[in-house]
């Protein structure tokens, strides 16, 4: 069978907009121009229907109420609003937020901020396998801890997180709770209730629906959380997040939001397929590869490899005929070996001889086959070539 090239194996990075989700949008493109917050005229109103049907699918998602929901341009501006927000919403002044070490740099250009106002910044380690322990989190918390943020799914390694676990000890403890789900809604189940999320940050292009939107889960039960906003200006979105809505861009969100919903557990069960086949058929050829993370906790589509005795950069650029990356998009423009690698344990060569493949809802079989053929025979010639 043949196969289309490049084939795109970098839905970490960013998916492909999904056909029903352009469908979707193109009539708001076209015809409805109208601005929600206009509510004097049918434009306005049509405009203003749109957003809140959006905004019940996107809930619907994470089991949250519609009310908890304020759009934004994408899962960096929901972080900053989640950790600056509650930091400067907070009457007593800088107190402590707990992270791991392997967050994504949204989260930590945030914290670093944070730090420099005077609250104080407390890591925890995650396991060689990628993973965070509960236990290590519960250590950590103090008295001032206000905030803990975890990322759900690491966006290198696609390790899931002890989400629900976090979540008790912060109730338990008294500390708020924010979630990273940037990779992980969508494609593994998300419930803020049962999790025990107070605050939880995700983007549009990571589920198949359009670039520069997003959405902030803010709890507003039991108790409501403080946020102050980061813009100031008409107060849409309850104030919190003020600017003209992106109508298109927001009923694209939920639109992806509700097929994630319908569709997660079939096509989890399809990607792990794919994954599996895939490790199976590089590890059959190069026995030393090493995966890295947890071989199960981890997200369906997700494998971060390292070939010993091989350049990650040298690897991907020996390999046009693939879309896919030797390390996060979102930090892919140093030269130094992957920090989150090296969270694992391991050494520079071994951080640096790494690729991260991510597999969607279009990748095939075939495409799988030709990506491990295609893998195995570029870091054979590599290595010869060092030879």
């Amino acid at each position: 069978m043949s196969v289309r090239t490049p084939v795109y194996l970098d839905h970490q990075a960013t998916t492909p907009l999904d056909s029903r989700v352009l469908d979707r949008m193109l009539p708001v493109l076209r015809g409805h121009f109208g601005n929600p917050a206009s509510a004097s005229h049918a434009f306005g109103w049509a405009a203003a229907r749109l957003v809140e049907t959006a905004r019940e699918e996107t809930a619907a998602l994470i089991g949250a109420e519609p009310r908890e929901i304020v759009f934004t341009g994408g899962a960096t501006e929901s972080i900053n609003l989640a950790l600056k927000g509650v930091a400067a919403g907070r009457a007593e002044g800088p107190g402590a937020v707990v992270a791991t070490n392997i967050e994504h740099p949204a989260v930590d250009r945030c914290l670093d901020r944070l730090a420099v106002s005077g609250w104080r910044v407390d890591r925890v380690p995650c396991g060689p396998d990628g993973v965070v322990d509960a236990r290590d989190v519960a250590a950590v918390l103090k008295p001032d801890t206000v905030i803990v943020t975890l990322i759900a799914a690491q966006n290198e390694i696609g390790t899931l997180q002890p989400v629900r676990e976090v979540g008790a000890l912060c109730r338990e403890h008294g500390a708020l709770l924010h979630v990273d789900a940037a990779q992980a809604a969508g494609k593994v189940p998300v419930d803020v209730d049962a999790d025990g999320i107070d605050l939880l940050s995700f983007s549009a292009h990571k589920l198949y629906g359009p670039k520069g939107s997003g959405a902030l889960y803010l709890r507003r039960r039991r108790p409501r959380i403080p946020l102050a906003p980061l813009l100031d200006g008409g107060g849409q979105e309850g104030g919190l997040r003020s600017g003209t809505l992106n109508v298109p861009g927001i009923v694209g969100l939920g639109e992806a939001c509700r097929l994630a919903g319908e569709e997660m557990a079939d096509e989890a069960r399809r990607l792990c397929g794919l994954r599996d086949r895939l490790l199976t058929a590089v590890r059959g050829a190069l026995p030393d590869v090493v995966l890295n993370g947890d071989p199960r906790r981890r997200l369906p589509g997700n494998l971060t490899l390292s070939f010993p005795g091989v350049d990650g950069a040298a690897l991907v650029s020996s390999l046009p005929v693939l879309a896919l990356s030797s390390g996060a998009a979102c930090s892919s423009g140093g030269d130094g070996p992957s920090p989150v690698l090296k969270a694992l344990g391991r050494d520079d060569a071994l951080a640096r001889a790494s690729l991260r493949l991510g597999l969607g809802r279009g990748t095939t079989a075939a495409e799988v086959d030709f990506a491990a053929e295609r893998i195995v025979a570029a870091v054979l010639a590599l290595r010869a070539g060092r030879r």
